[in-house]
Order: structure tokens, then sequence, then C-alpha cells
């Protein structure tokens, strides 16, 4: 019931994603219906501000572990937190390494999240490649069930590009397929010194199970997101406040206007104007 309390969690509240939704329902179910897999689940979440990465992520984490974000299984990475001075990068490396060893030592069902890889120091990454491909045991532990997300901004741009020139071929974002968007992503992603995967292993293993892009949203995506926060904070759903909040939110392209600059993020603080 857990994938199916996902699906239709996905299905409703993920707005204008059908990629995503696809990938990670692919990903999660292999995953958890195999009862030894041969590798962890690794998945790379990628698009602009606003798409949704942080959200689903956050989503997947409430149905695997019961307390969600909160759960001791559950361990969230911030580069600009946890790994701040490029000087200290070999220190962060080791303990990187110690954290998500001891951390799977306790319990082979843990969750490791990464976020703004985009931000992170080219080569620290690269320590966790052990933990991530099929051998069957690093440093006396059974890894296996271990879930790694990385989320970025990186490759965002290029997704949106790519959405655009699709849009302007009269392509719906429904008949976006994956192949269309990968060599984009890869370029931007993995092939970029300013990126944290630049030259990583990760990549150049075929580590990443499931790359996972986000595309732009358009004004009706945009006026959904304004309907759920509005049911979220308890107000009253008035359409008219709806098209303002939308409209008050920069698009572009500069002359067709189509898709949110900022995605979905400043919903919330905009609604705050209206009441």
């Amino acid at each position: 019931h857990l994938l199916s309390g996902l699906e239709f969690d996905l299905a409703t509240n993920l707005v204008g994603q059908p990629l995503v939704r696809q990938q990670v329902m692919k990903g999660v179910r292999e995953f958890l219906e195999n009862p030894n897999p041969v590798k962890p689940l690794v998945m790379s979440f990628h698009g602009s501000t606003g798409t949704g990465k942080t959200y689903v992520s956050s989503m997947l984490i409430r149905y695997l572990f019961q307390r969600g974000l909160q759960s001791p299984y559950v361990h969230h990475f911030s580069p600009i937190v946890h790994f701040p001075h490029a000087e200290q990068i070999e220190q962060y490396k080791e303990s990187l390494k110690r954290w998500i060893q001891g951390n799977l030592t306790n319990c082979g069902r843990s969750a490791f999240l990464f976020d703004e890889m985009d931000k992170m120091h080219p080569g620290l990454i690269d320590v966790i490649i052990p933990f991530l491909g099929p051998s069957w045991v690093v440093y006396g532990t059974n890894y296996r069930k271990a879930i790694f997300i990385f989320i970025s901004n990186a490759g965002g741009e290029q997704i949106n590009n790519v959405t655009l020139a699709l849009w302007r071929a009269r392509k719906d974002r429904e008949e976006i397929s994956l192949q269309d968007l990968e060599p984009a992503i890869s370029k931007a992603v993995f092939e970029n010194p300013q990126s944290g995967f630049w030259k990583s292993g990760i990549i150049n293993e075929h580590l990443i199970d499931f790359v996972v892009p986000f595309l732009p949203l358009k004004h009706h995506h945009v006026k959904q997101c304004v309907v759920s926060e509005l049911v979220q904070q308890g107000l009253e759903v008035r359409p008219g406040v709806v098209q303002e909040v939308a409209d008050s939110i920069p698009y572009f392209p500069e002359e067709e206007k189509l898709f949110s600059s900022t995605g979905c993020k400043t919903v919330a603080s905009r609604i705050s104007f209206f009441f």
C-alpha cells in the first residue's frame, strides 16, 4: 500500500511533472519489490528552482520512513551547511565517508539526500562511490538497501531550453521523453567544471540509476500551486486571487512568457499580500 499511496500522492499533488512521476515510481517500485537488490537505489533530480525537487524527495522519504525527514535513518547534506570551505575538502571527505559507513552499519535501509549538488566541491562526492556500486561488501558492511538522492539545479536551464524548443515545435510536455532531455542534462551536469559531479566516477561508472528531470512550470501549473497553497492555509479559494497571484510571478522567455521563472517557489509568500 506504500507504493500506491506514493503513486496517488504524486499524481494528485505534484504539478506538471509527468516524467518525474514515471521515473520515481519505476525506481522505487523496482527497488522495494526486490528483496536482494544488487546495489543501492541512486537517483539524481535536476531542474530549475521551484519545480518540485525538494518536494518530491521529502514526499518519498515520508512514505519510506515512519518519521519522514525526522527519522534517524534519513541523512540530509547541504554543501553550504556541511561542506562550506574548499580548503577543508580532505577533512570533509574523511568525515562524509565515516558518517555514511557508520550509519549503514546501524541500518542498511538508510536514505542519504545531497542537496544543491551544483554547489558541491568537485571531487568530494567521489568518496561515496564504494557505497553506490554493486560490490558485495564495503568495509564489511552490507549496504545495498540504501537510497541516495542527489538534488541539483544544474541542468535546469538546459531542460528549460529543450522544453521550450519542443513547445515551439508543437510538442506537448506530456510527449517529452527522457531521451529528449538526457543529452542536455549530461552536458550541463556531468561535463561542467562548476558541477559537483565534474569528472566524477559516479558518472563514469554509471552508478546513477535514474536521472529525473523536472520541467519548467506553465501558468496553469502555477495556478494549481496557488490553489493547493490556499487550501493548505485554510483560506478561501477565490478565482480572482488565484489569477492575480499567478500573474504576479515572472515568466520567460521575454516574448511568449510561457514558463514561471521561479516555478512555484514564491507562491506561498505572495499569497499573504492578498489576505
